[in-house]
């Protein structure tokens, strides 16, 4: 390893990219730049929404938990690009929980109907 000469009169040194500490052993040593680590991207939304739809597997019949879960997911789609994959999941589920709760209902409301047209019908 070489170390810079003293420099001449009047000559401007460059200067170090870190800054210059007094090496025991002579010449200069350089100190290593702290490195900062970028905070964490926000994943709330994403993983609420995760957990709505996980949850609107057994309370879906209220169609509050899944609606919740849909909104949230939306929203972590479009402000957490790093939870995508979470929100993703609860977008999907909590709409295939929907799909299913309002395909029940419009059974239940067809064959109630039937049954009540059916029985209309007859007693007249």
């Amino acid at each position: 390893m070489t170390y810079p000469q003293d420099p001449q009169p009047g000559a401007s040194q460059p200067t170090p990219p870190y800054p210059m500490a007094q090496n025991p052993a002579g010449g200069p040593s350089y100190y290593p730049m702290p490195v900062y680590l970028a905070p964490p991207e926000p994943k709330g939304l994403s993983i609420a929404s995760m957990v709505l739809a996980l949850a609107s597997i057994v309370f879906g019949f209220t169609f509050l938990v899944p609606i919740a879960g849909l909104i949230l997911g939306i929203a972590g789609l479009r402000k957490e690009p790093a939870g995508r994959g979470m929100a993703l999941t609860g977008v999907i589920i909590s709409s295939l929980i929907l799909l299913l709760c309002v395909v029940v209902l419009i059974l239940f409301l067809v064959v109630g109907l039937s049954v009540f047209g059916v029985a209309v019908s007859q007693s007249s």
